[in-house]
């Protein structure tokens, strides 16, 4: 039987080796075609394809496990649930892969995109533009098709030619940015707070107006420094958690 072949990607040494593991193989099986096998190569060829120690892959694994995305059988191998739930909790622990692995495997509806006036309380993170690229999307629970979060992005407008809009069905704007574009990123920042849905927001999640919901903001900067993009999205409460973990080391 031919195995499921994961992405690459190169490790932050300065973050939990395990974490990244399964962050990346995470985003890699969300992210799948549906014709893509189910079984997982075996943790001595994950653990040599990521160039981490047995161990460290078994405990990724586990991660998947307890996260009911893959299932382990005694003799017969690892598995991807096909069935498995993606509304879980966002962890946030500093790594763009992870951000990439928690923003996947959701079903994704572009609803416009186009040129705009930066907004006034964006003007700060863009100087030196008079206008923006907006992309605004719909993503849903593959399984149900029940909306889960809404999604506005302002991208610098001598992005915007080079991205295709069909990428921004199939991956999330970081790794479109990074992986499509070709741009370095250099950090991303995180804002999260608790806010009531306006009547759009309830209109697109299918929320009563003003219930409780998760309101993110994310910029993500250049080498140098500048915000190539700022990601507002809107999460309902009921479907997402954030829990940040900080590294001791």
């Amino acid at each position: 039987m031919t195995a499921f072949a994961p992405d690459s990607i190169v490790l932050n040494r300065k973050l939990p080796l395990w974490y990244q593991v399964s962050q990346s193989l995470r985003a890699s099986i969300l992210g799948r075609t549906p014709e893509a096998p189910l079984r997982l190569p075996t943790e001595e060829q994950l653990a040599g394809h990521y160039g981490v120690s047995v161990l460290t892959m078994r405990q990724a694994l586990k991660e998947l496990e307890d996260e009911g995305l893959i299932s382990r059988h005694r003799r017969r191998g690892t598995f991807i649930e096909p069935s498995a739930q993606r509304g879980s909790p966002v962890r946030l622990l500093g790594s763009v892969d992870a951000i990439v692995a928690q923003q996947s495997g959701m079903s994704t509806r572009l609803l416009d995109h186009g040129t705009a006036p930066v907004p006034p309380e964006l003007a700060e993170h863009f100087p030196d533009s008079a206008e923006v690229a907006t992309y605004h999307r719909l993503r849903g629970d593959e399984l149900s098709g029940e909306p889960t979060n809404h999604a506005r992005n302002y991208i610098r407008p001598e992005l915007a030619d080079r991205i295709d809009p069909d990428d921004l069905v199939r991956w999330p704007m970081t790794k479109v940015l990074r992986d499509v574009v070709g741009v370095t990123i250099g950090r991303i920042t995180d804002t999260v707070e608790a806010t009531l849905a306006d009547p759009e927001t309830a209109r697109l999640l299918q929320v009563p107006l003003l219930s409780p919901i998760l309101h993110y903001t994310g910029i993500t900067y250049d080498e140098d420094g500048r915000a190539l993009d700022v990601a507002r999205i809107h999460y309902r409460g009921d479907r997402f958690s954030f829990t940040v973990t900080l590294d001791a080391t």
